[in-house]
């Protein structure tokens, strides 16, 4: 199988890349480096069955080149950061729907099989349902949250007029190695680790009760493959079982909670990080959190449940979130420190 994973050098892209490279798929990774780096694909340069493409999928050409030949395309490239999009909502806009489209375009001249893309969580808006399931949905809060339920919408539309099969996975705040921890935007995680490990005092928007899906990425992985390569008959079997009628001759177009379906608070997750890293460094141990204003755009709490995933793809998540947290801290320990 050929696969096409756009966004291949940033942090989930690189993951992919790394992971579907050692299972001896033929990779092309297309990436224009604007979050993602070279370092994190650098072992596989060289490679015979990977390539590396620097260009932007608001390019069209680009994208056609690309996606020439694949089999499958795992579409990870946007701009991410609910904070980012609330200060540069036309960046957002331009990378996150204008390139999603694009990539839907010549995916479909393309023929290709099937399109997996990456959704977000954000698209549940201010619905206030825990844990949160598919089909019931909010209203966005930021323009990223609207970007990412545009390219729903705009994957559910192509599915149904050009017959493409589509899969967008809602990932839950997901985190692992070569997260970034540098940069205005950087996620949770990666900041607060960093900060540790400098014996800085990380911050903490609101009073700590926020609590989140954490998901470590290895899930992510499982998931994309299953999407990638579970056949469209078994979809229709097992979503038949889940109570999910779909048309006998329409082609598969279904979104999917990708998360643990665990539920964590920012205090829970500060105590975590801090005692993973104090096994390094026992001054780490001693320092405290500061506390400072919620973020406009932040939801209260995110929590997803998983059952349709798991009965339609068979996803099997194997690490929860302790078990991630302890997996990531020894990541950049290694490789911050």
């Amino acid at each position: 199988m050929k696969i096409l994973i756009t966004g291949g050098a940033g942090f989930i892209g690189s993951n992919l890349c790394e992971y579907f490279v050692e299972k001896e798929y033929d990779v092309t990774c297309l990436d224009n480096l604007s979050t993602g780096f070279i370092h994190n694909i650098e072992p596989l340069i060289g490679k015979t069955n990977f390539r590396f493409v620097e260009g932007d999928i608001r390019d069209l050409d680009t994208c056609r080149k690309v996606v020439s030949g694949a089999n499958v395309v795992l579409h990870e490239a946007a701009l991410g950061s609910v904070p980012r999009s609330i200060n540069d909502p036309i960046n957002t806009n331009s990378n996150n729907i204008d390139g999603f489209l694009n990539m839907l375009v010549a995916a479909r001249d393309a023929g290709v099989q099937r399109f997996v893309y990456a959704a977000s969580s954000s698209t549940y808006g201010d619905s206030k349902e825990l844990p949160k399931i598919e089909h019931n949905i909010g209203r966005p809060l930021s323009p990223y949250a609207i970007t990412k339920y545009v390219n729903e919408l705009y994957a559910n539309v192509f599915s149904s007029l050009y017959g493409i099969e589509t899969i967008g996975l809602r990932y839950f705040n997901v985190f692992g190695r070569r997260q970034d921890p540098n940069g205005a935007y950087a996620a949770v995680i990666p900041l607060w680790v960093k900060a540790l490990i400098r014996h800085d005092s990380p911050f903490i928007n609101g009073d700590g009760s926020y609590s989140r899906d954490f998901t470590y990425v290895d899930n992510v992985i499982q998931a994309n493959e299953l999407a990638a390569v579970t056949p469209s008959e078994v979809i229709r079997e097992r979503a038949s079982l889940y109570n999910m009628t779909l048309p006998k001759n329409a082609p598969i177009d279904m979104v999917f909670n990708v998360a643990y379906g665990g539920n964590t608070t920012l205090n829970e997750l500060f105590d975590c990080l801090r005692t993973n890293l104090s096994h390094y460094d026992a001054y780490i141990a001693n320092i405290k959190p500061c506390y400072r204003d919620n973020r406009p755009g932040d939801i209260p709490h995110s929590q997803a449940s998983i059952i349709k995933a798991q009965r339609v793809l068979g996803y099997q998540p194997k690490y929860n979130a302790l078990s991630g947290f302890e997996q990531a801290c020894e990541w950049y320990w290694n490789n911050l420190k």
